[in-house]
């Protein structure tokens, strides 16, 4: 495999692909979300775009309804990690109710902390809905403590933590990109 920048680190899939850029997501109210986002992740807010108006022409580009206006969309910077789109969406056809992570296109978002009890005793001290207790990870993950939360709009997030690795990480060719070390 050829190390020129130009090449994926992966011989199979998209040419260039080079890792994930942003996440996408909508929600209800923008306000309520730059409030979660920079208040309780800490989430850095760079640029925001819109409105764009309803048409054929965006809606085909993104598969939603000719008559839905894109209200607003704000980007925010996640530390070291991965940088999140939010979206604002006035359309007639949309659906409020937040998928379970059991449905098809169920969804969570994990981010990882350095002390997880720390971490769950912030989000409780904001009034923020923590799912249960910690859970420790077995098997190949073995290593790793994990606990869910909510945002204000019902949308799923995970915590984690594996400050000495997960027990996969001993013997494999491959690992996956760890938050402890954005660089390697």
């Amino acid at each position: 495999m050829s190390n020129d920048a130009n090449q994926a680190a992966t011989p199979n899939g998209i040419p260039g692909l080079r890792g994930s850029d942003h996440i996408g997501f909508t929600v209800p109210d923008i306000e309520v979300a730059h409030d979660f986002l920079t208040r309780i992740l800490g989430a850095t807010f760079v640029y925001k775009l819109g409105p764009y108006p309803k048409g054929p022409a965006i809606a085909e580009k993104l598969e939603i309804s000719p008559e839905t206006t894109m209200q607003e969309i704000r980007f925010y910077r996640l530390h070291t990690g991965v940088n999140l789109e939010v979206f604002q969406y006035d359309a007639p056809d949309q659906r409020m109710t937040v998928p379970q992570n059991s449905d098809v296109g169920g969804h969570h978002m994990a981010l990882y902390v350095d002390n997880l009890n720390a971490a769950i005793e912030f989000l409780r001290s904001q009034d923020i809905e923590v799912l249960g207790q910690p859970t420790q990870s077995s098997g190949p993950s073995k290593g790793q403590e994990w606990a869910y939360f909510k945002s204000p709009w019902g949308m799923y997030f995970e915590l984690v933590s594996f400050p000495n690795g997960k027990a996969y990480e001993k013997h494999a060719d491959t690992i996956l990109w760890d938050p402890r070390n954005p660089n390697a």
